[in-house]
């Protein structure tokens, strides 16, 4: 598979990195055994970018994939999989715990990129300051080799185009715009592309997330890809993996084998309302043509299988992007 530089880091990373937040508790829940294989035949796959975040709890996956694959302690740094985290909070001292349990989690004296996550406006990013703060220190002490955001909102990934520190931005995007925010109101793809073109034009690296939005365009594989791929700006697109032939089509994808007729085999495929995003405000279940989501005893929204029609008109309607579609064979 193909490397490409991210932005003006100076870090190489396959086109295709591997979302591991899938195979966590959350989502899948998969053994320590089956993520860490998992992450290891991404290796031998050509994917070396590895995506995670600090409450994911998946760095348990990655160590033992990581070690199984690379037994040589001398392996020169160059040779290693870039690994990219993320932490929610604002304060200094909270982003400091974040990197340095990073780093001991994954046997790291470096972790190559650190972002602040998940940031819902400009006035969310200004408020953060202190992380932000700790970052830039972590960066010039050589920590980490680059900083930047995630985010789902338009509006803030064409506002730290413009923020000079910020060496990388990993938006959220996807044809057709599913869970892409502006504001307090919905985004577009179109007006995403426009941000990302933006920090592009400013050096800034960008890999994105969701290009599938959340397994609900799935079945428009290629489609859902080259759409993405095509964004001026986009250097690599990050995939969430929780079995080897998910990995296997997205490698042949990148290398360009893929079968040009490849659809997805969506049979098993279920819609599930994750419970870490959902804020209970109704507005999938007010959708749902079938009755399928009710009020779980925690609150929120849940979907009952036996009458889900798989038809993912709720997942449009979440402002968190709560709703996606996973396999559950």
């Amino acid at each position: 598979m193909n490397k490409v530089f991210l932005g003006k880091t100076g870090i190489k990373i396959s086109e295709i990195g591997f979302g591991v937040l899938p195979m966590g508790a959350s989502q899948m829940d998969l053994s320590i055994e089956e993520g860490s294989e998992l992450i290891k035949y991404a290796l031998s796959r050509g994917i070396s970018f590895f995506d995670t975040a600090e409450y994911y709890d998946t760095y348990k996956y990655m160590k033992p994939g990581f070690d199984a694959y690379f037994p040589d302690a001398a392996q020169k740094p160059y040779d290693l999989p870039v690994i990219s985290s993320k932490c929610l909070s604002g304060s200094y001292k909270e982003m400091k715990n974040a990197v340095n349990d990073a780093l001991s989690q994954l046997g790291r004296d470096m972790i190559d990129i650190f972002l602040l996550h998940e940031v819902y406006s400009p006035e969310d990013f200004i408020s953060r300051s202190g992380a932000w703060e700790y970052l830039k220190e972590a960066k010039k002490q050589g920590v980490i080799r680059a900083m930047g955001i995630s985010t789902h909102h338009q509006d803030v990934c064409s506002y730290v185009a413009g923020v000079k520190e910020c060496d990388v931005v990993f938006p959220l995007i996807n044809k057709d715009g599913l869970g892409i925010r502006n504001g307090l109101g919905p985004g577009s793809a179109k007006d995403m592309s426009a941000a990302i073109n933006k920090c592009h034009a400013n050096g800034k690296g960008v890999f994105a997330m969701k290009v599938f939005g959340g397994g609900n365009l799935t079945a428009e594989y290629r489609e859902c890809l080259d759409y993405v791929s095509s964004i001026e700006g986009v250097d690599a697109m990050v995939i969430g993996f929780t079995k080897k032939e998910e990995i296997d089509r997205a490698a042949e994808y990148a290398e360009g084998t893929l079968a040009e007729d490849y659809v997805p085999d969506m049979r098993n495929k279920k819609m599930f309302i994750s419970q870490d995003d959902c804020i209970g405000c109704l507005s999938c279940k007010n959708r749902c043509p079938n009755n399928a989501v009710y009020i779980n005893k925690n609150g929120l929204c849940d979907i009952d299988h036996s009458v889900c029609l798989t038809c993912g008109y709720c997942a449009p309607v979440c402002p968190v992007r709560a709703l996606i579609m996973i396999d559950h064979t």
